[in-house]
């Protein structure tokens, strides 16, 4: 039976386990809205295209899969370009499709044409994949290159527009391929270099688990839970891999940030890299907390793109594939032979707790306005256990690090881009791929949030169990302190102030949110509690101390060795 564009681009998709669409309905794309709706997708409409692309993303780290976002042509397009890059940094995949005038409008040689831009050409460096589909029977093919594309090697986005003399065209076409007929999937490791890794740990005496961003987007925790048992050793979060895996909350240390993480790391003798690009955060895995035992640790290396290996710093085995198939190569191998505890492991868990508990007496109490540290305190005791974090701004990020109580198993930021107001579309898109079963906490500040808050109502709208809970101290707070350590703490500022009157809860409130106000430290976990049970989306407005958030940011200076150009 003949099939529409629109219809089988949809049935292309399907393929691959994709079941829902991200974007503002508009008159190119109302066919493949309506049809997308009819086979049971979750079609959601943001009130921005940039929204659209950080929810698809969001909900490619939760599942494991492309997100698929759509744009108009022209300005919905522009507006994506933010979410285009900001994926391609993130290492998401996420399938952007735009549409565009038909070819015989565009080739014209016309002035003032309306809405219209030749869009491709300015989306080429920010994708992995660019494409037009200029005839109707080319759908196949660029659709299964598009997604091909975006889960090979580093994962990242794609981009695909089709002509308006396109979309309705009719095609007589077989059912879609699995994926597995035409792209590689599960990719595995050689047996010579899994009997060599297998070597490598075997010998170990302080072997450590280096755990990124990947872990937790490809939906890895379960073998590299099993791998951490059979090695009995610590595991070591990057920056970006701050998500916990389900029973290793207790020997799980963020690097740089935890005192068990750092000599756990100076001791090691073995680092298994599982989903980070080794990088900057992390000192490339030569510097800094590295440096005393580089010369003789080994590192083995589990990376899917094979032009990374090397890239950093030196690799001994690398295991090139997918996480997916190479962490439960490694336990099959290493199976009836388990290792030693690391020797120091059962301290470095008393030791990194008790650093947890002596945190949350410590952060400064009793303040009004509340202190930062103790708004993290407070806000993250009150994280549902089964939750899912959503993290963004500047100061308030820094603060999580160090003071967070929380181990989410689902941690969902923007570590690499460094991109503000990617928090509440994050929240919606997670929320979403999750079936909207878990509750959510947007941990942020008023930065931040001010930046899309008109998705609140698409929160709203769509009955998500998501709690904002936002730090308010009227400022750009990481900017402020930049100010201040640059010109000295009674410095002029510019441009990084405004109005104290802005109320959230009350903004909350008349986009059909639930809202609380809160000036007492003491007050915070009540009124969470209370916004989770009011069954609404909801946002509490938490102020807190301007100066202290510009001022006193914790370990500041681990976080600026991140930059140290011409030291790492």
């Amino acid at each position: 039976m003949p099939v529409a564009v629109y219809e089988r681009i949809l049935q292309l998709l399907e393929a691959e386990g994709i079941n829902t669409l991200f974007g503002i309905p508009d008159p190119n794309f109302v066919h493949m809205f309506l049809e997308a709706e009819s086979r049971g997708w979750q079609v959601v409409t943001p009130h921005h295209e940039q929204c659209a692309g950080f929810m698809a993303e969001a909900a490619s780290r939760m599942t494991g899969k492309p997100g698929f976002c759509i744009g108009t042509l022209g300005p919905g397009i522009a507006n994506m370009a933010g979410a285009m890059m900001c994926a391609k940094v993130e290492n998401s995949p996420v399938i952007f499709i735009g549409g565009q005038r038909a070819r015989i409008t565009e080739q014209r040689v016309r002035r003032g044409r309306i809405q219209f831009v030749q869009q491709a050409g300015l989306f080429e460096a920010s994708v992995k994949y660019c494409a037009s589909i200029e005839y109707a029977d080319q759908t196949d093919e660029i659709i299964r290159e598009a997604v091909r594309r975006s889960m090979s090697g580093r994962p990242g986005p794609v981009y695909v527009e089709y002509p308006a003399n396109v979309i309705l065209q009719e095609l007589d076409v077989p059912a879609p391929l699995a994926p597995r007929a035409y792209r590689l999937t599960n990719q595995s490791a050689g047996a010579k270099e899994i009997a060599q890794a297998v070597s490598f740990i075997r010998a170990a005496a302080n072997p450590i688990l280096l755990v990124g961003h990947g872990v937790h987007t490809s939906r890895s925790g379960a073998p590299v839970k099993a791998l951490a048992d059979l090695l009995q050793c610590p595991v070591i979060q990057t920056s970006g891999g701050t998500s916990f895996i389900e029973g290793l909350e207790e020997r799980t240390f963020p690097y740089g940030f935890s005192a068990s993480a750092v000599e756990a790391v100076v001791k090691s003798d073995l680092c298994i890299a599982l989903g980070t690009e080794i990088g900057e955060p992390v000192h490339y895995g030569r510097s800094r907390h590295w440096a005393d035992n580089n010369a003789s640790r080994k590192w083995i290396y589990v990376e899917q793109d094979p032009s990374a290996i090397g890239i950093n710093r030196p690799i001994d085995v690398p295991l090139v594939g997918d996480l997916r198939a190479i962490v439960p190569q490694l336990v099959a191998a290493l199976h009836g032979s388990e290792h030693l505890p690391a020797p120091d492991l059962e301290r470095w868990v008393k030791q990194d707790a008790d650093k947890l508990a002596e945190l949350a007496a410590s952060a400064p109490s009793g303040r009004t306005p509340i202190h930062p540290a103790r708004f993290v305190v407070e806000a993250t005791k009150a994280f549902p256990k089964d939750g899912i974090m959503v993290r963004d701004g500047g100061a308030t990020v820094i603060f999580q690090w160090t003071y967070s109580q929380a181990k989410p198993h689902d941690v969902i930021w923007n570590q690499n881009f460094g991109h503000l107001g990617t928090g509440l579309p994050y929240a919606v898109g997670a929320s979403v791929a999750d079936g909207r079963k878990r509750p959510v906490m947007l941990l942020t500040s008023d930065s931040a949030f001010l930046f899309h808050i008109s998705e609140l109502e698409t929160a709203a709208r769509l009955k998500l169990p998501l709690v904002c809970v936002v730090g308010v101290d009227n400022q750009w707070g990481l900017e402020v302190g930049v100010y201040k350590r640059t010109f000295g703490m009674q410095s002029a500022e510019t441009g990084v102030h405004w109005s104290k009157d802005v109320r959230f809860d009350k903004t909350a409130e008349g986009l059909g949110c639930h809202g609380e106000y809160v000036e007492r430290e003491e007050d915070i976990v009540p009124a969470i509690e209370r916004a989770y049970a009011s069954g609404k989306t909801a946002v509490v407005h938490v102020v807190i101390d301007p100066k202290a958030n510009s001022e006193e940011m914790p370990n500041y200076q681990e976080f600026r060795t991140w930059y140290a150009e011409g030291q790492q």
